[in-house]
């Protein structure tokens, strides 16, 4: 891969929908990205993009294909529909470009490994948009089970309850819980612990009242490669004491536990030195560290993460060969659930 030391990154914009807000704010913030095209398979929607964004240069058009032939990008952001990853990221590819898509990176195994080897042959990146991986607080709970302080981490338990009625697509989609949204949550779980995925017992339902046609609520149980049981509950139809986007958090260890909020608490508590051995061991409430001082933040981080690369050279966070373990978490859920039974999880 060559290594660009100066100059903006050009990037293609593929898919030009509602997530695209969350993705136009930091790249328009740093002054070192220019959108030279625009692709949707609706014209106006990305005609509106570029009006609403003053990019009066960008070309626009519904054929990723032509686009990329007309303006030779170093980039293209993939913001289109799962189903869409596959192909999107071929095309980029073919046409030497580097990719940072939105999650998941496929919408199959099978299409994920495909796109895997493909990025390899490359030598292009090829990065998927797991924000949470650039939260502070997200780093703070990874820093405080890395430091040892809770003693080797045996447990980890994530709970994620909301409410949102979002309409469209997902609204009809199979599995809506585990394959829209779960990745983000068993992804910050390898995050924290710096373990992989290992097996899995999940069961997925619809609970009674559900605006969802399948799938809205799941439990899933998973072993790491480190030992650590990672367990997860959610839920999009739980009205009422909602948790953060995030999910709520607690890490066991062998001398004490911490909790994460999924927002800017976080507290923990360690066995007391010299304490009392009593029916309950003595505990010490732990004065957890503040979180790292990020530049940049969420989709705005993992954008940061991929252009230095682009730059200076090597591995982004988030590129497709780790990632992929996280995306493999997610189907081996689904076929737990629909099985019965405990699934290896393979990528």
């Amino acid at each position: 891969m060559s290594i660009k030391k100066n100059g903006k990154l050009r990037v293609v914009l593929a898919g030009c929908g509602g997530i695209t807000g969350a993705w136009f704010t930091p790249a328009l913030e740093r002054g070192d990205i220019e959108f030279v095209g625009l692709v949707d398979i609706d014209l106006e929607r990305a005609r509106a993009k570029q009006r609403e964004h003053a990019l009066d240069k960008a070309v626009v058009g519904t054929d990723l294909g032509e686009v990329l032939r007309q303006t030779s990008p170093d980039a293209v952001f993939d913001c289109t529909i799962p189903a869409a990853h596959r192909d999107v990221t071929l095309a980029a590819l073919k046409h030497g470009c580097h990719v940072l898509g939105e999650k998941p990176l496929a919408d199959s195994m099978a299409a994920a490994r495909e796109v895997v080897r493909a990025a390899a042959g490359s030598g292009k990146l090829y990065a998927v948009m797991q924000n949470r991986r650039y939260l502070p607080e997200a780093r703070r709970m990874r820093d405080l089970v890395a430091s040892g302080v809770l003693g080797r981490i045996t447990t980890l338990n994530a709970d994620f309850y909301l409410d949102p009625h979002f309409g469209g697509f997902r609204e009809e989609m199979e599995h809506v819980l585990l394959l829209d949204m779960a990745i983000h949550t068993f992804d910050t779980a390898r995050f924290i612990t710096g373990e992989d995925p290992v097996s899995v017992s999940c069961h997925e339902w619809n609970p009674r009242g559900s605006w969802f046609r399948h799938g809205s609520s799941a439990v899933a149980v998973f072993e790491l490669s480190g030992g650590t049981v990672f367990c997860y509950r959610g839920s999009w139809c739980a009205v009422g004491l909602s948790t953060a986007w995030e999910s709520e958090w607690r890490a066991i260890g062998e001398r004490g536990s911490a909790k994460w909020d999924g927002g800017i608490t976080m507290t923990a508590q360690i066995l007391k030195e010299g304490g009392a051995q009593g029916f309950q061991h003595e505990k010490l409430d732990l004065e957890v560290p503040p979180p790292p001082e990020l530049e940049h933040r969420g989709h705005g981080g993992a954008m940061d993460d991929f252009i230095r690369c682009w730059r200076e050279g090597g591995t982004p966070q988030t590129v497709c060969s780790d990632n992929i373990k996280s995306l493999a978490m997610v189907h081996a859920a689904i076929e737990s659930a629909g099985s019965g039974n405990r699934i290896p999880v393979r990528w």
